[in-house]
């Protein structure tokens, strides 16, 4: 993606190649051999496991802990990967501390769970690399278009493919990958795991991708549902909230935008970025946003949140990681207004009690929320989503949708993985031919 055009106080290099190096370092380095035994044994392995209740792939936490501690980290990754085929890209960017460690018996009784999101990286990078440990199906003659090769497209579509169906995975994007690949911090995935994670996953066989493929535009869903036996739909939320105060002339864009550019910088330095940074909003990618835009040299950046930090949808140990690396985050601000000052903007917010102050930005990044965008034809719709029941069916027969797009989507890869995974267990079982796992 080519760097955005530099106006007066956004400029590029603003740190040096070593420092940028050191910022966006892996925020959370793997652990060792001897680390993770470490790590694991600190495990109960409860038999009513509450931390495989909170997690929506429903992984077995404890057995695949006990299998690295008995010194078998592939079959732990079998353990991992057969209920979430990216379970390496989970184990780096999963919110574990509001999910399966927040559930942890040990986070109850001594407030520090066991790591149990390191240790499931541990075990899926010792599967990365190797051959999948999974055997398709002999071939069902089904064949099925997932659109969109994001969390729940990809998921979705190995499933179908362990399963013996022929899947043609569409993307309107020139490579996949979706939030894995586009909207998440660079710190969070380094070394682009995300492409490798999914070259690995393409491996099953039995998928062919099209990058470029936009759903309504140069294909469309009457059309993918006349030449297959399913359509399942994961096409995520490209439409962006406006923030309705934009001046011409003034440096607002959508947050999403700015985390796609820096992970797909070839060089960080040529990132330009401004000296003062506000950042709109109060979830995950307003953090990532605020982090980032610190993390390439910008000398203030501040998240503003119209609600309290109770409310805010980012974890607090996001929130504690944007105040460790510099970003201070004022919650109860509503933007009210947006002038131009010079070079940059003057952003106007209003508090609950009527006080207004203003903040000085040479750019704005908006994280206010994100939209379906351009809505499939003839589908159901309910919140502003694709209208769902039961694993993912929609109004239309033959059509199932997962992920963001879908109703009761929460953002999260995690989430993502799972319905994308049952939606293609429910497609199977439609054919009337189910009860091969695949694996």
């Amino acid at each position: 993606m080519a760097p955005s055009p530099q106006t007066p106080g956004i400029v590029a290099g603003r740190l040096t190649e070593d420092a940028l190096r050191e910022n966006f370092a892996d925020i959370a380095p793997p652990l060792t051999a001897h680390e993770a035994l470490v790590a694991a044994d600190r495990c109960y392995f409860c038999y009513d496991a509450p931390c495989t209740e909170a997690c929506p792939t429903s992984i077995d936490v404890p057995l695949f802990i006990r299998q690295i501690q008995s010194g078998q980290p592939e079959a732990s990754a079998r353990t991992i990967l057969s209920q979430n085929i990216l379970g390496g890209m989970c184990a780096r960017v999963c919110p574990t501390e509001t999910l399966c460690e927040e559930a942890c018996v040990r986070e109850a009784a001594e407030g520090k769970p066991v790591e149990i999101g390191r240790l499931q990286r541990f075990a899926t990078d010792a599967a990365m690399g190797r051959a999948q440990p999974f055997r398709r199906a002999a071939p069902t003659g089904r064949r099925i278009a997932v659109v969109g090769a994001g969390p729940a497209g990809l998921a979705c579509a190995h499933r179908l493919a362990l399963l013996g169906n022929e899947v043609t995975l569409f993307d309107a994007r020139p490579k996949p990958g979706g939030l894995n690949e586009f909207g998440i911090a660079a710190y969070k995935s380094v070394d682009n795991f995300a492409q490798a994670e999914v070259d690995w996953l393409l491996d099953v066989g039995g998928i062919t991708l099209r990058c470029g493929e936009r759903l309504g535009e140069t294909v469309s869903l009457e059309t993918l549902r006349a030449g297959h036996d399913a359509v399942f739909l994961g096409i995520g939320l490209s439409g962006v909230r406006a923030l309705g105060l934009t001046p011409a002339g003034a440096r607002i864009r959508p947050a999403v935008e700015f985390i796609a550019e820096v992970r797909q910088a070839d060089d960080l330095g040529g990132v330009p970025v401004g000296r003062r940074v506000v950042v709109i909003g109060g979830g995950m990618t307003a953090i990532d946003a605020g982090v980032q835009a610190k993390k390439l040299g910008a000398d203030e950046v501040t998240i503003a949140y119209r609600r309290g930090r109770e409310k805010m949808s980012a974890s607090s140990y996001e929130q504690e990681l944007a105040a460790t690396e510099g970003v201070r985050i004022l919650t109860d601000s509503v933007p009210v207004g947006v002038k131009l000052n010079g070079t940059g903007s003057l952003v106007e917010f209003a508090r609950p009690d009527g006080e207004t102050f203003t903040l000085h930005a040479d750019e704005v990044l908006t994280a206010i929320g994100q939209t379906l965008g351009a809505t499939p034809e003839a589908l159901a719709l309910s919140g502003g989503k694709i209208a769902v029941t039961g694993a993912g069916r929609t109004s239309l027969p033959g059509v199932w949708a997962g992920g963001d797009c879908a109703e009761g989507g929460d953002d999260l890869t995690v989430t993502a993985v799972a319905e994308g995974r049952d939606a293609a267990l429910d497609i199977h079982a439609s054919f009337g031919d189910a009860g091969l796992s695949g694996s």
